[in-house]
């Protein structure tokens, strides 16, 4: 029954119930992000690539919006990445009693 995390999984369930709660608003955060993320995506790229719409997509609109797609998607991860290190950085500087308050 526990197929999704193994040993992981029960890690969260032993631990306190403010931690549990916690945990599944910031999952349920990060989906509700990601669902975001897509449907910007979606939105700024067919704006872009596909100026007039029909019934179906012609090779250069097909190409734009999937280059439109990749750099859309490259950047984020280049943001994200950037802001969880930076996120890391400030929590193992704060663990170490360096905090500048």
């Amino acid at each position: 029954m526990d197929s999704l995390g193994g040993a992981g999984m029960s890690a969260y369930a032993s631990g306190d119930p403010k931690t549990q709660v916690m945990r599944q608003i910031q999952q349920e955060a990060a989906m509700q992000n990601a669902k975001m993320l897509v449907e910007k995506l979606n939105e700024h790229c067919f704006e872009r690539c596909v100026p007039k719409p029909g019934t179906s997509l012609s090779k250069g609109e097909e190409t734009c919006f999937s280059n439109c797609l990749q750099k859309y998607m490259t950047a984020w991860n280049t943001v994200s990445q950037q802001y969880i290190t930076a996120i890391q950085k400030n929590s193992s500087s704060s663990q170490f009693g360096s905090s500048s308050f």
